[in-house]
């Protein structure tokens, strides 16, 4: 084949759930965040798969994803959009039975007086200055927005990747100070947070990263495999040049496979000469040259032999593996890669 395989491990998904479903107890439900085509994995097989482990409340980020998840899951799912309720929506909220997350007050306007009696959950602003109500706006509606019954009140961590930050703290006492007494399920923690532990549980933990394989969760199984075919490979000289702007230059006579994937690929070109590729038990490629668009190469003089194919994911090397090189995080990676791949899904219920 001319283009990558990208190998999607549902198994591995679903064990990733069912291993941060364990760390709070059965009172707190723990969702999945599906959001940007299942963090580019594929929405539909991937719902199905969580659906099967358990999962029975999905998150994602504007409701036309939430049509996505109805149409993969049928009506029994709940499907919460984090972007809340936005003009234009009301009428595939309403068919498709999301729960917007309100983040305003002109959110609960336009819910309130289009889809009354519908419903909905609110998200408050704890500190991150990004989508939710904060204080102040928060308390001129809370009583208002109480009696319609939200579905579930949440928040955001924004650093709960790092667990000794200050912030992590801040902003669950402000959580505390502005759900009080509400009487309905709360959340606040997305991976980060559900590895926390207990104080950031909640009601309810909504892991994203950790379900496909990322930081922060060290422990995650291995979701993703991508296996990219050698196109050619040549004898190059010593002081010959490999790729555009003549970025590197051999220092020995060197064997170069020119690899089928490029930046059109979502194989960042900030990769350029950081990068390494695998090939089975032996030792790391090194990506050498520019990341061009359809095109990358390797030096791949250590080997035995000549490769078919080189692995960019797989067990040795993960996608925060491939971000550090790159300078970017794993959720970049997962959320890059391109249409052109051959997608694969490996388990019974794929």
């Amino acid at each position: 084949m001319s283009t990558g395989r990208l190998t999607i491990d549902l198994n591995a998904i679903t064990e990733n759930w069912r291993a941060l479903d364990a760390l709070s107890p059965s009172t707190v439900e723990t969702a999945a965040t599906v959001k940007a085509d299942a963090y580019g994995l594929g929405v539909a097989p991937v719902a199905r798969a969580l659906a099967s482990a358990g999962a029975r409340t999905f998150f994602v980020a504007v409701a036309e994803e939430g049509a996505a998840v109805r149409e993969a899951l049928g009506p029994a799912a709940r499907i919460f959009v984090y972007g809340g309720h936005m003009a234009g929506d009301t009428d595939i909220i309403a068919d498709l039975g999301l729960v917007p997350m309100l983040n305003s007050i002109e959110q609960m306007t336009r819910h309130f007086e289009a889809l009354p009696g519908a419903p909905f959950g609110v998200q408050l602003d704890s500190g991150m200055n990004r989508l939710g109500m904060e204080p102040a706006e928060w308390a001129a509606v809370r009583d208002i927005t109480m009696r319609q019954g939200p579905q579930l009140v949440m928040s955001h961590l924004a650093c709960a990747d790092e667990p000794d930050h200050e912030m992590n703290r801040v902003q669950l006492e402000n959580f505390h100070e502005m759900t009080r007494g509400l009487g309905v399920p709360r959340s606040i923690s997305a991976t980060g947070g559900t590895l926390l532990g207990s104080d950031y549980h909640f009601d309810m933990v909504r892991p994203g990263i950790g379900l496909y394989g990322g930081m922060p969760f060290e422990h995650a199984a291995t979701v993703v495999r991508l296996s990219l075919p050698v196109i050619q490979v040549r004898e190059v000289e010593a002081g010959e040049p490999v790729g555009y702007g003549n970025s590197w230059i051999a220092e020995r006579p060197s064997r170069i496979a020119t690899v089928s994937a490029g930046y059109a690929d979502g194989i960042h070109r900030a990769l350029s000469g950081k990068g390494v590729a695998m090939y089975h038990g032996a030792a790391p490629c090194p990506v050498v040259g520019r990341v061009s668009m359809d095109l990358i190469t390797v030096d791949v003089t250590d080997l035995d032999g000549d490769p078919q194919a080189l692995d960019l994911l797989s067990t040795m090397q993960r996608i925060d593996d491939i971000a550090d090189a790159a300078g970017t995080i794993g959720y970049e990676i997962l959320t890059a890669l391109g249409p052109r791949y051959v997608r694969r899904y490996t388990s019974v219920t794929a």
